[in-house]
């Protein structure tokens, strides 16, 4: 984190302690009416009870195993066709309708459908993830590469370089910073895929507890689930920043050697 966001912590902590205590009070007298917004202390008390019981590890050991499956599969999809669309403008007009239809799909859609394929099971939830993180990677990628200079890889050719050796130590690099970009994004959309795959049907995850307690009106565990899905998502925004870093650190070494 850098120093700039650490100032700003404090201010962002003390947005959100001022809007909870509004919340709470505005409840506690009643100006909100708490069956349908609940309270922020009824709320942690659902929150400690779930994980005081163990009653929410599994949900969340089940979501966390889709969205990592989506991810990983969709963003690695997306990198090889980036990378084959890039550098074969043939196969890139050939497909590139049928890559715009289907990219124009409305995603939620194929949820009924991936379910009526796969079952209620985490499969259907991770092929619905990958039609929303695939896209995403894809775009980012095919324009990473053919944002390379031209002039790079014909001298590149020219010292001998093969086909591998461009693709290792020039497009993968060059296109690293366009690739880790769209990642922030594609993480969050197979969060969505997985959460809203359970909303529509499943057993269990984050998504089934926020349907249960809709279902029964029960405002409180709605709230509690969004509560343990945007900390599930802040842990997860947490770490692709790290790995994002970590596979960056070449070339901040290289400006600071310039």
């Amino acid at each position: 984190m850098t120093a700039g966001r650490f100032r700003l912590l404090p201010y962002q902590a003390g947005v959100l302690v001022a809007l909870v205590a509004a919340w709470q009070v505005t409840a506690q007298r009643r100006w909100l009416d708490p069956f349908f917004f609940s309270m922020p202390s009824a709320i942690a008390a659902r929150i400690v009870q779930w994980f005081g019981s163990g009653s929410i590890y599994r949900h969340l050991w089940t979501t966390a195993l889709e969205t990592v499956l989506a991810f990983l599969a969709g963003a690695a999809l997306g990198v090889a066709f980036g990378f084959a669309f890039a550098r074969s403008p043939a196969l890139s007009g050939i497909f590139d309708p049928y890559l715009k239809i289907a990219n124009a799909l409305p995603r939620v859609v194929l949820a009924p459908i991936f379910t009526l394929w796969f079952g209620l099971g985490v499969l259907s939830k991770v092929a619905f993830g990958v039609t929303l993180v695939f896209f995403i990677v894809f775009f980012n990628t095919y324009q990473g590469i053919r944002e390379v200079d031209r002039n790079l890889l014909d001298n590149t050719r020219m010292l001998g370089a093969t086909e591998r050796d461009l693709v290792r130590h020039v497009l993968f690099p060059s296109a690293l910073v366009w690739i880790l970009s769209s990642l922030h994004t594609s993480v969050g959309l197979a969060l969505v895929g997985a959460v809203v795959g359970e909303y529509l049907g499943s057993g269990r995850g984050l998504g089934y507890v926020i349907a249960q307690a809709e279902g029964t009106f029960d405002t409180t565990g709605v709230f509690a689930g969004m509560t343990v899905l945007a900390i599930f998502t802040l842990a997860v925004d947490l770490a692709v920043t790290l790995i994002e870093r970590r596979l960056l650190a070449w070339k901040q070494g290289a400006a600071e050697q310039t």
